[in-house]
């Protein structure tokens, strides 16, 4: 029977690990501390049986100054191991609006991350640059519907977004095919305005104002959102994994989640396209 350990079950890997389950896998996770469907990442021994059990591996915990699976439980990874990493399409950097695929260099402003995504990549890992997630209980509708929403006057900015279910579906077509980077974006970047527009008119609300990212009084980290501009390329995960996006389009995926009826769900933020704090993916 196939089993996969999963370190950092967070937002997205919790998706997959569902998904996986119903279809008859073996699922282990980490977390920070012990719960009911993982075990505490610093546990090393309960870690290390886990690793002498699993065919795959997947990470999705972001790097602090350094990578902390590979820092702490790198030597214990194998041939024997199907390996993948939940990594950023943040490593690109600021591209000022154009396409960008697997080809490019990595020189993001992140440097432990596109460190990070180095070092997997080497270990034979099937690296997946992410934009910015977003799913059910985790879109704009949340922030709009909380009232947090925001419009930044910025007509030329666009970028790359994916559903949480879409990086699920990557992950698994990936299983039989080869090590390498793989970008995993919808086909339909384009400004962030356009996405809360869609959530108001999905819960039929009127778009908040028009602001500049001063007026916004953004915190820094949504700032530095906006201070990168790119259209991220998914080409080669339809060629090399067969994967096609479930949800294209913002819309379509907007749409899901309202029809998951994620607006009577607790408000959650929205993830930003890179981790800029030990949260996991």
């Amino acid at each position: 029977m196939a089993g996969i350990l999963i370190f950092g079950l967070g937002y997205t890997a919790s998706r997959l690990a569902e998904r996986l389950r119903a279809t008859g896998w073996t699922v282990l996770g980490t977390r920070r501390e012990a719960a009911a469907d993982a075990i505490a990442f610093d546990d090393a021994e309960a870690v290390r049986v886990a690793l002498a059990g699993a065919t795959h591996v997947l990470s999705s915990v972001p790097p602090g100054e350094d990578d902390p699976v590979l820092e702490r439980y790198g030597t214990l990874l194998t041939d024997r191991h199907w390996l993948g990493y939940l990594s950023s399409t943040g490593v690109y950097g600021d591209t000022q609006g154009a396409w960008v695929d697997e080809s490019a260099p990595t020189r993001g402003r992140r440097s432990a991350r596109t460190a990070a995504d180095a070092q997997w990549l080497a270990r034979g890992a099937r690296v997946f640059r992410l934009p910015g997630i977003y799913g059910p209980g985790r879109s704009a509708l949340e922030r709009v519907a909380a009232g947090r929403a925001h419009r930044i006057d910025l007509p030329d900015q666009v970028f790359s977004r994916i559903h949480v279910d879409d990086i699920a579906g990557a992950v698994i077509a990936s299983f039989d095919a080869p090590p390498g980077a793989y970008n995993i974006a919808d086909d339909h970047p384009c400004g962030q305005n356009a996405v809360i527009e869609e959530a108001c008119r999905l819960l039929r609300l009127p778009p908040p104002p028009l602001q500049s990212l001063d007026q916004a009084g953004l915190s820094p980290a949504a700032r530095a959102f906006y201070a990168e501009n790119r259209r991220v390329a998914n080409g080669k995960a339809k060629r090399v994994l067969g994967w096609r996006p479930l949800y294209p389009d913002y819309r379509a995926g907007l749409a899901a989640c309202r029809a998951c009826s994620a607006t009577t769900s607790p408000p959650t933020a929205s993830r930003q396209p890179t981790t800029a704090s030990g949260d996991q993916r």
